[in-house]
């Protein structure tokens, strides 16, 4: 079903520079992927609908996309094999837009070539790709995912990626048992937050935690310091667990820990018998 009510004229006033040399995605996609005919969800880690902006007119096209590989394919529709195009994500960068408030309901991102392995962000420019999303969540899940794409060569991406690809990456740098973000939140939190009420419970500041989830999925490697709210560096750890593909326990070993819980269970209750 298509998830958009409508197609709309997307008014750039709001923008800071002007569009008015948008790439036409198909014609300049189609002549640096040349994607052959693979299967649509085959080796997909992402698919849904997405509008894109097309050409000097602005006027929205409805796609379905599917992020295969360091590929961003978009096709006319879910049963279409023969994508119209696709977008190169090697050394781009994914920025969300800042909502215009006369405009609610534009959930805006966009894709820059260039500036991801410099680290620096590069301004906004004439070839970037402009997309939009059905809803704020849908809007993140793609930035989150096509940032993963991005980052991940950096050492970057690692929210939702799999917790033995991180280590094994960062291990390239020395010793590591665990992701260097947790043993820095872990770290952390010992020190000064064990007397700290309602920890883990009480949500940290939602802007701070969004930052650093950014910064690290981008490959950095931010401090906390005695101005940083334990919260929120707990709110950072929970969702870096929550986004984990699979949980720290493995879905294969659940039955096993189960079982383990039970017969832990089942001896302090032998011990209590003994004891009376």
């Amino acid at each position: 079903m298509n998830p958009f009510a409508s197609s709309t004229v997307y008014q750039t006033k709001y923008l800071t520079v002007s569009r008015s040399k948008s790439m036409v995605m198909g014609e300049v996609s189609r002549a640096s992927c040349r994607p052959g005919s693979p299967s649509l969800q085959e080796g997909a880690l992402k698919a849904g609908w997405l509008k894109k902006q097309r050409s000097i007119m602005k006027n929205w096209q409805l796609r379905w996309f599917v992020l295969r590989s360091d590929q961003l394919y978009f096709y006319k529709d879910e049963e279409e094999t023969k994508p119209q195009g696709c977008i190169p994500l090697q050394g781009c960068q994914v920025n969300e837009l800042t909502a215009n408030p006369d405009e609610p309901g534009r959930h805006l991102f966009e894709i820059v070539p260039g500036g991801s392995g410099e680290k620096d962000r590069a301004p906004i420019s004439h070839e970037s790709f402009l997309l939009m999303a059905n809803s704020q969540t849908d809007m993140d899940d793609w930035v989150k995912a096509i940032r993963r794409v991005i980052w991940a060569p950096f050492g970057g991406g690692i929210f939702g990626q799999r917790l033995e690809d991180t280590v094994q990456y960062e291990r390239k740098f020395g010793p590591r048992l665990a992701p260097l973000l947790v043993e820095q939140c872990v770290d952390f939190i010992r020190e000064r937050g064990l007397d700290e009420e309602g920890l883990f419970r009480m949500p940290g500041q939602a802007n701070l935690v969004k930052e650093l989830q950014e910064a690290f999925d981008c490959g950095d490697k931010p401090l906390f310091d005695s101005s940083t709210d334990v919260h929120t560096v707990a709110s950072l750890l929970k969702l870096y667990l929550r986004e984990l593909p699979e949980p720290v326990i493995p879905f294969s070993k659940y039955e096993d820990f189960l079982s383990c819980a039970q017969l832990l269970a089942k001896d302090e209750e032998e011990v209590g018998v003994t004891c009376m």
